[in-house]
């Protein structure tokens, strides 16, 4: 009854092809939050999936209704071992983006788990069925190996997050006593780099908006009208130019975060941004001046253009379009308050003469930026377990540079938030050929065996890390 039997008995489960098993059915279920007419395979995620093996670790399971009109249903589960032990929760979840088979190599299928050399490719593989799936065989070697987790255990699969979330936050309040913990921890998102155990303690926002220049009702032939009539196109992409420099630079000063804290700098200083073999060059110039990669990525905003339209791309006619988009994005940290981000920039626009472009959310919520103090008791628990169980030095983000949920739990539950992610940037999540890296799972289960174990020793900040 030891850790290292612990880690034992989960590394066992994976090289005797238990996790390879385990991931395949689940990713054969074709759970794409994003089709309206998945409502059969949701809840086969759950009800014929999640709740049998949770149950069968001893979970007491719900599936809930999502307070969201048409959201897609929730799991809680809550192992209580007893009063006054630490309550740690958990999350994952259990839907994926659209397969999109015919976007995917030869020999490749999204709904068939098929393994090529160190990969597992297939829907769902890094995001996030293969993460949730580490961490309840990890669970489950501590129960096995101990007879019990030495802590209580609540549990909530979600299946609406490739679709934002909806209704999460509205249910994570209604339910607020099902959920009550002393700590998140869960696992989502890339390491840092491949080899390098990785806690991220918070997220960047995203606030995802339109600019529209709409000048009149349609097109007029460029050899009669050109130089007279005023081109959408032209004035979008100036406006646009207005925003950041030719390299990146955000040049409204309200749109940034007030600076690093000397924290996040120091745990920042020595974290690597390693995509593996697949991944593209880094632009070193581009973004802020002065600061370093993860810095860049982990502690300071962003402005990217996602999408640009004006006259027929497909199909250019000598004609001057009437009308252009822009889908933008604010990549954003703490600091800076996203309601405010439109006013900010129609003010901006209208002093540099762009009064013609309207401005509007492009999606109906947007994640707030969340952030854990990398001094935090909780953060350094798990910090020192997971260098424990691989003698590496774990690298610590204060923010994941992408976006998740977090702020439901930091902010709404209120509670201090680990996350140990158990993919990497080069994985093609939300792409054709999505895969988990075989050496990363597998260390992925000995730091949760190893973490979870801990979790039932003595010595946990429980009441020291809110």
């Amino acid at each position: 009854m030891t850790r290292d039997a612990a880690i034992g008995r989960a590394l066992s489960y994976f090289d005797a092809g238990g996790f390879e098993s385990d991931l395949a059915r689940r990713v054969a279920i074709r759970s794409e939050s994003q089709n309206p007419e998945a409502g059969p395979e949701i809840d086969r995620y759950l009800a014929d999936e999640m709740r049998p093996v949770l149950d069968g670790l001893g979970f007491g399971c719900r599936i809930l209704p999502n307070p969201h009109p048409g959201g897609w249903p929730m799991l809680v589960a809550e192992r209580i071992e007893g009063a006054g032990l630490p309550t740690v929760l958990t999350y994952g979840h259990g839907d994926v983006v659209l397969g999109r088979p015919e976007e995917w190599r030869d020999g490749l299928d999204p709904w068939t788990v098929t393994r090529e050399g160190d990969r597992l490719y297939g829907r769902g593989t890094a995001d996030n069925k293969g993460q949730h799936t580490i961490n309840i065989a990890a669970i489950d070697s501590v129960l096995k190996t101990r007879g019990r987790l030495g802590f209580n255990c609540r549990y909530l699969i979600e299946m609406g997050e490739e679709t934002g979330s909806p209704g999460l936050r509205a249910f994570c309040r209604e339910h607020r006593a099902l959920l009550e913990a002393d700590v998140l921890i869960a696992s989502d998102g890339p390491r840092s780099s491949l080899d390098r155990p990785t806690l991220f303690l918070g997220a960047r926002g995203a606030y995802n908006f339109h600019m529209d220049v709409d000048l009149r009702d349609g097109g007029h032939h460029s050899g009669n009208w050109g130089g007279l009539l005023a081109n959408p196109g032209i004035i979008l992409a100036h406006a646009i130019a207005s925003i950041t420099t030719a390299r990146g630079k955000i040049l409204i000063p309200e749109l940034l975060p007030p600076g690093i804290p000397e924290a996040v700098k120091r745990a920042l200083a020595d974290i690597d941004h390693d995509g593996g073999e697949d991944a593209p060059e880094i632009d070193e110039d581009w973004g802020e001046p002065g600061l370093s990669i993860a810095e860049k990525v982990h502690a300071w905003n962003s402005f990217e253009v996602l999408a640009f339209k004006t006259g027929n791309p497909d199909n250019p006619v000598n004609a001057i379009p009437p009308r252009a988009r822009a889908t933008c994005q604010i990549r954003f940290t703490v600091g800076v308050d996203p309601s405010k981000f439109l006013d900010i920039l129609r003010k901006h626009l209208d002093a540099h003469g762009f009064p013609m472009i309207a401005l509007s959310k492009a999606r109906q919520a947007y994640a707030n930026a969340t952030r854990l103090d990398p001094e935090n008791p909780w953060a350094k628990f798990c910090e020192a377990s997971l260098a424990r169980s691989t003698n590496k030095k774990t690298a610590v983000l204060p923010s994941l540079g992408g976006t998740l949920p977090n702020d439901v739990f930091a902010d709404d539950l209120g509670l201090p938030t680990i996350w140990v992610p158990h993919s990497y940037t080069g994985c093609c999540q939300h792409a054709p050929n999505e895969h988990m890296l075989v050496p990363v799972a597998r260390e992925a289960l000995r730091l949760m065996a190893g973490l979870f174990w801990d979790l039932g020793e003595p010595g946990t900040p429980v009441g020291k890390g809110r």
